[in-house]
């Protein structure tokens, strides 16, 4: 790529730039890891992220491009993990919403549903680079404080108001849900999950996709809800639900084995697994 306008100034600025800021070599690194993804050179672009990572750790930018040239290797758990650690540091970054989903159906299918089991660690953010990426730093001075032209307010106010939206629009759906509305209901729950990912939220909207037929989601709602909360009955049945209908007879009647632990006289789970068995 030596003929590359923007190959030449970089390598210059990049290795040597010794006085340069970090923020700003992390800045030109993030840029040269663009260029690389933009030409499919996906390693390049994983080991320039990398490098902007490590001088400032958890910018929204590296993250996401290594997600997608991980995601362009079919390295599809570490692009998970970059997914999830971008929606700590801002969780309304919609890039990494659907980046998620999209691999969390493709470690679904590559590896079932014990996935989680293989994944690498998911980093957990500080809260003081939960706040710092509102806007992309230049390398300022002071770039380590919001800027002024986005503020964002203190971490606990907009968490309060997103958990009190995200509980609105769980009822919004819940009632679409008695009225037979669950395409509908489906579009309240999903708003409601990007402001706060409840476990309840997950369960009512794996029921629509059961619902809607759409079993593979139904599958991956649970899986989201037992991740919250390992025991969850509603999951484990739904779950176990989704999994008969995709016809993976083994898996469902693990989950039903598993809801009989916490509910040994559960109607509905022994009528299921009566029927599992005849499968």
């Amino acid at each position: 790529a030596a003929g590359e306008p923007w190959a030449e100034p970089l390598s210059r600025l990049c290795p040597g730039a010794g006085d340069a800021a970090a923020e700003e070599r992390s800045v030109l690194l993030a840029n040269r890891a663009a260029c690389h993804l933009k030409d499919g050179a996906c390693r390049l672009c994983v080991a320039d992220c990398s490098g902007a990572l490590e001088l400032v750790p958890f910018g929204i930018k590296p993250l996401l491009r290594r997600a997608a040239a991980y995601e362009a290797l079919e390295r599809y758990g570490l692009a998970y993990v970059d997914y999830k650690t971008v929606l700590q540091v801002d969780c309304a970054v919609q890039a990494a919403h659907d980046g998620v989903n999209r691999m969390t159906k493709a470690l679904l299918e590559k590896d079932g549903v014990n996935w989680r089991q293989k994944l690498p660690p998911i980093p957990t953010v500080p809260v003081s680079a939960q706040t710092r990426w509102s806007v992309p730093s230049a390398g300022a001075p002071g770039a380590n404080t919001p800027p002024a032209t986005a503020p964002r307010g203190e971490p606990g106010e907009s968490t309060a108001a997103g958990t009190e939206r995200a509980r609105t629009l769980k009822e919004e759906g819940n009632e679409l849900v008695k009225k037979g509305n669950h395409k509908k209901a489906v579009e309240k729950y999903s708003e409601s999950l990007q402001l706060n990912q409840e476990c309840a939220t997950y369960t009512n909207r794996a029921l629509c996709y059961l619902a809607l037929k759409q079993y593979k989601e139904a599958v991956q709602d649970c899986t989201e809800a037992l991740r919250l909360d390992p025991k969850n009955v509603k999951a484990l049945y739904r779950r176990a639900q989704a999994l008969k209908e995709l016809k993976d007879y083994k898996s469902s009647i693990a989950d039903i084995k598993s809801l009989l632990k916490t509910e040994p006289k559960n109607t509905a789970a022994l009528r299921l697994l009566q029927e599992l068995n005849r499968a």
